[in-house]
């Protein structure tokens, strides 16, 4: 008999573990990248930072249409292949709004970015390690249930300070910004930093329904 046939009736578990691992680290490194590119004043640069960004948004993409892959040919699968299918695409969307805001920078070239924005992305970079570690602990959910719950606290906690600090930006910006280009700008771009950290909060909740499901 073909060994290749009763393989796809065999648990799985490492593979979706190291997938949605891959995808975490995407935005992990993204993150990172971002806190640099929103302090950035050369328009060169920018380019650079927009390209490097696009391109880890296309390898979460790639790394999402492996994942949808595998759950259609694999049995058996560690967790309900709907949980998994919505912590991946909400590991995804925290992908594209860094990307989003990202091409709005280099579209829109602001004169000069909100330090809203690098308190932002700081915060991003804080929620996607948090992910790293709730999601890779994952393989090991029994034993890590309490961890994996105190870290998708920690996201819901982030979120708040994002809200307060997007807040903030907005009193800011209308009583001191005139020019109502650069309101529209800036309010654009430090949304979709502040729509990031959102997500992070929902791969959080996902997390969440799948210890209830499964510790």
């Amino acid at each position: 008999m073909d060994n290749s046939f009763f393989s796809k009736f065999m648990p799985k578990e490492a593979k979706f573990y190291d997938l949605l691992k891959q995808m975490a680290e995407v935005s992990a490194e993204a993150s990172v990248l971002m806190i640099e590119y929103v302090k950035a004043t050369d328009y060169e640069a920018v380019i650079e930072y927009a390209k490097q960004i696009k391109a880890y948004e296309k390898k979460g993409d790639n790394t999402l249409i492996r994942i949808f892959d595998e759950l259609n040919t694999t049995f058996i699968t560690p967790f309900d292949r709907e949980d998994i299918h919505s912590l991946a695409n909400r590991l995804d969307d925290v992908m594209d709004f860094l990307n989003s805001a990202s091409k709005k920078i280099m579209l829109y070239r602001p004169k000069q970015m909100h330090e809203s924005a690098t308190a932002l992305a700081q915060l991003i970079v804080k929620a996607s390690d948090i992910i790293m570690q709730a999601v890779t602990e994952l393989s090991s959910i029994k034993n890590n249930a309490k961890n994996i719950r105190k870290l998708c606290n920690e996201l819901h906690d982030i979120e708040n300070s994002a809200d307060e600090i997007y807040d903030e930006f907005l009193s800011d910006l209308f009583a001191n910004e005139k020019d109502s280009i650069e309101i529209i700008k800036l309010k654009e771009i430090v949304r979709e930093l502040e729509n990031a950290i959102d997500a992070g909060e929902g791969v959080g909740k996902i997390i969440k329904t799948i210890i209830v499901k499964y510790a």
